[in-house]
């Protein structure tokens, strides 16, 4: 007599199958780990940065020189933007439309403004989120007679959050000059994130370029930044003493230095009552400059914000209630005399930052 086969219960059957979806999901995140901590960018501490383009511009002491500083947003972060960083909804924020407009209004107001330096922060080279449009190239078009220099600060070939996920990730910062550099290099700067968030996150870096001063022997050191935004606060400050350092350096040495671009940060001596920060919204930190070396200058123009809040779209919102920020600056040497410094009120139309622009001379 044969005895029959038993039967599986159906509660049996249902654990079975969520065992193996769990397993599943559980080698599949595996999986991206493994990917992500494989692939992810490693810069050296140093680096040296290819010159693009030839300028023949030199430069001596007593020349006024003309800056301009701006985070560009990537192209994507025009007045219809909001990013879900800041409280928004969007990941992608922008058409590509959109985006190629509003990489030519920059080139455009680059052009009209025809500064000596432009140091560009939040340039994409090869991201998904910008549609894969080479800005560098782009912009580095907007200068005749001028030479550019890019390093990159954000490099990830799949970042995978949120919904839909960031994907590919190649952006950085950028200068362009009119005078003539003898080097310019990547020099980075600590990573404000632990492992595995680290790996799909931005290796953020100074941007320095050296241009010689005919007849002194020193140089013009002119550095391009872009320091923490959405950390606790302790990245940021790593990074501002990494900076502080190497300005204390270049200013013993003689040399004539500037560092200019995103803080994300506000000086301490800059009237922000304006721009009080609403509740539930992101809040930049506070630089100190007695922490710093008592020959360095800071400024910032508060008249006009530098950059507004990405938790709703500017377009058809109450501008008078919107919220600003005064984060873009400039910070150089005793033996530079500034003439001005300002920023220009764009609107915010075609990035969530204004351009600042300013004059200098070399004592």
């Amino acid at each position: 007599m044969h005895s029959r086969p038993m039967k599986r219960s159906p509660m049996k059957r249902f654990f079975k199958a969520i065992f193996i979806i769990v397993l599943i999901i559980a080698i599949a995140f595996a999986g991206l780990i493994a990917f992500i901590s494989l692939t992810e960018y490693k810069p050296d501490k140093v680096e040296r940065i290819r010159i693009y383009g030839n300028s023949s511009k030199g430069v001596k002491k007593g020349d006024s020189i003309k800056m301009m500083s701006w985070n560009i947003g990537y192209g994507a972060l025009g007045d219809n933007a909001d990013f879900f960083m800041d409280g928004g909804n969007h990941v992608l924020t922008s058409s590509k439309n959109r985006v190629k407009k509003n990489i030519k209004s920059i080139s455009g107001e680059i052009r009209k403004q025809s500064p000596d330096i432009t140091m560009i922060q939040e340039v994409d080279k090869d991201s998904r989120r910008s549609y894969y449009i080479n800005q560098v190239e782009k912009l580095g078009k907007a200068m005749d007679g001028s030479e550019y220099y890019y390093a990159r600060n954000y490099k990830a070939a799949f970042v995978p959050y949120p919904i839909p996920p960031l994907g590919k990730m190649d952006s950085g910062i950028m200068t362009i000059s009119r005078l003539k550099a003898n080097s310019a290099k990547r020099v980075s700067l600590p990573v404000s994130f632990t492992w595995p968030v680290r790996t799909v996150n931005l290796k953020r870096c100074l941007l320095i370029s050296r241009t010689k001063v005919k007849g002194t022997g020193k140089e013009l050191v002119y550095i391009n930044l872009h320091l923490e935004a959405y950390d606790k606060g302790a990245g940021k400050k790593a990074q501002t003493r990494a900076l502080n350092r190497i300005l204390k350096q270049e200013a013993a040495k003689g040399n004539y230095v500037i560092a200019a671009g995103d803080f994300n940060q506000t000086f301490n001596n800059v009237d922000t009552n304006e721009y009080k920060v609403q509740k539930g919204l992101w809040k930049p930190g506070i630089i100190d400059i007695s922490e710093y070396d008592s020959s360095l200058n800071f400024v910032m123009d508060s008249t006009t914000p530098t950059c507004r809040s990405l938790d709703k779209p500017l377009k058809g919102a109450n501008k008078l209630k919107f919220q600003y920020y005064v984060i873009d600056g400039m910070i150089y040497s005793s033996n530079i005399e500034m003439s001005y410094c300002k920023t220009v009120d764009l609107g915010f139309k075609n990035s969530d930052h204004n351009p600042v622009v300013a004059e200098i001379k070399l004592k």
